[in-house]
């Protein structure tokens, strides 16, 4: 029997008074029979009564949740609303980025966020992109003042190379590194060795401006740096992302600028002519190449197929079956465009919206039940004080009330859950649907990540026969994928 999927439950009140009136156990049962409804198990609650949601990221509490996250104690959190989770944009970011990384799920009964199930997953992938394409524009527009400033000889941020220091925003030589600069030539002229280079220097007492010793990759860096030879380079780097690596601009948009020259050209060029003549020697033939649906493609034979050569094609070691990486693409684009433009919502939202009608109409005849026998209880109170029923009598018709609003009282917040499990299914869905189209028109211009992202989220299978290819696509309302079957001349055939 498969084990059933362990989740946390969030709680956070943020006053006293919210403690009392914004019922934390409300909250709490709420979630248990949203975990009811998924066939989940609630592993652990975690509880931050009368604590700000400025930042929650360094509670205890949530270095708790964080350690059992990672320790696989929990595989997802669930909380009434995102505003609870936490307030700041950056540190709901932050959950959700480490979510993602450990593959877990977070949903919000509020929003009606669910990423555990197919359209949840790809509800927060297409807002992550959408986001992504925000985030750029945003990029764009700063990036377009970074070249004018750059040929105003202006400093762009960080610090001057070694060597050299910024005064008054301008750059000029360093007299304390700029011996140590011009040494790190001189030797490596004479040993054409980086490593070699730093060890003579560390040997020597000197130090990088931070105090680390030399390395060779801070050597070839330095060696490589055209500021020494008196021609600065700006708008060369750009960073792809928080806490992530800076990249190379293309050549075309770097900008040289003149500044103090720290040795003479001849002796740069000498020494970045032996880096040249070593990098050709450790080059290393071949590339790691990245295919859109690597890792999902398989040969009818149940061997997974693989680009093995230049022919860019997948291929079964076993039966040599095979399929370019082209045609695979534009299968994969054909099933994409009936999977987000051609399905009729209502085929899904009806279903939905079926359910969820019926258990709506429950809940708000459970609800007024119990307002009908809480009102008789507190009629039949003064009858009792008052003599008009005996104690057996007031028994037998007290007692029976008291059970009922007890059973109502447990079955609401039930039904209320699933009430929520629906919802979260109706508004993702239709999110998604709505959004297909749009998706589908922008898939040409999004980056291999976010495409990646996408078949990962959606992807089931592909199956590679003869003559036909067989795409299964996660079905957003059922358990079932749905499955297109193409074969080599674009015809298809699509299936529940």
């Amino acid at each position: 029997m498969e084990d059933k999927k362990r989740v946390g439950i969030w709680i956070r009140v943020s006053t006293d008074m919210q403690v009392k009136d914004d019922s934390p156990e409300h909250h709490e049962q709420r979630a248990k029979y949203y975990i009811q409804s998924r066939d989940w198990q609630v592993a652990e609650v975690y509880r931050l009564e009368a604590v700000s949601g400025k930042t929650v990221m360094n509670h205890p509490e949530a270095q708790r949740m964080l350690r059992d996250l990672r320790s696989g104690r929990i595989s997802g959190l669930v909380f009434s609303k995102l505003a609870r989770l936490a307030r700041s944009t950056k540190e709901l970011l932050e959950f959700a980025e480490i979510f993602r990384k450990e593959g877990a799920d977070l949903v919000s009964l509020a929003e009606q966020i669910d990423t555990s199930s197919p359209a949840g997953r790809l509800f927060f992938t297409i807002v992550a992109a959408m986001a992504e394409w925000e985030r750029e524009e945003i990029s764009s527009r700063v990036a377009a003042s970074v070249p004018v400033r750059a040929r105003m000889g202006k400093p762009l941020g960080g610090q001057a190379s070694f060597g050299y220091k910024w005064k008054d925003k301008t750059l000029v030589i360093d007299e304390k590194e700029a011996p140590v600069r011009k040494l790190i030539y001189e030797i490596f002229l004479e040993c054409q060795r980086k490593k070699t280079t730093a060890n003579r220097l560390n040997e020597l007492g000197h130090r990088t401006r931070n105090g680390s010793q030399f390395s060779d990759t801070t050597i070839d860096r330095l060696l490589r740096d055209t500021a020494a030879k008196g021609a600065r380079v700006a708008n060369h780097t750009k960073s792809i992302g928080e806490g992530r690596k800076w990249v190379s601009k293309p050549e075309e948009e770097w900008i040289v600028l003149p500044c103090p020259a720290l040795i003479d050209e001849q002796l740069w060029d000498k020494c970045n002519s032996i880096l040249d003549e070593q990098a050709i020697k450790r080059v290393k033939t071949g590339r790691k190449s990245e295919y859109l649906l690597a890792g999902f493609v398989k040969c009818q034979c149940g061997t997974s197929m693989y680009v093995y050569s230049k022919a860019k094609k997948f291929t079964c070691k076993n039966c040599k079956n095979n399929i370019s990486v082209k045609d695979m693409d534009d299968v994969y684009q054909q099933v994409l465009k009936g999977y987000l433009n051609d399905v009729n919502p209502q085929v899904y939202l009806e279903e939905i919206m079926g359910r969820l009608k019926d258990k709506e109409v429950l809940l708000v005849e459970s609800v007024k039940k119990r307002t009908q026998l809480r009102k008789q209880m507190d009629d039949l109170i003064p009858l009792r004080i008052n003599g008009d029923l005996d104690s057996d009598h007031f028994a037998a018709v007290y007692q029976p009330l008291v059970s009922q609003v007890k059973q109502l009282d447990k079955s609401i917040p039930e039904l209320q859950g699933e009430i929520d499990f629906e919802k979260i299914q109706l508004t993702s869905t239709d999110y998604v649907l709505k959004e297909a189209k749009e998706l589908y028109n922008e898939w040409s211009k999004m980056l291999f990540p976010q495409k990646r992202a996408i078949v990962e989220t959606i992807t089931e299978y592909v199956t590679v026969e003869k003559d036909n290819v067989i795409v299964a696509i996660s079905h957003l309302s059922s358990g079932s994928p749905l499955t297109s079957q193409h074969d080599f001349r674009g015809s298809s055939k699509r299936s529940a």
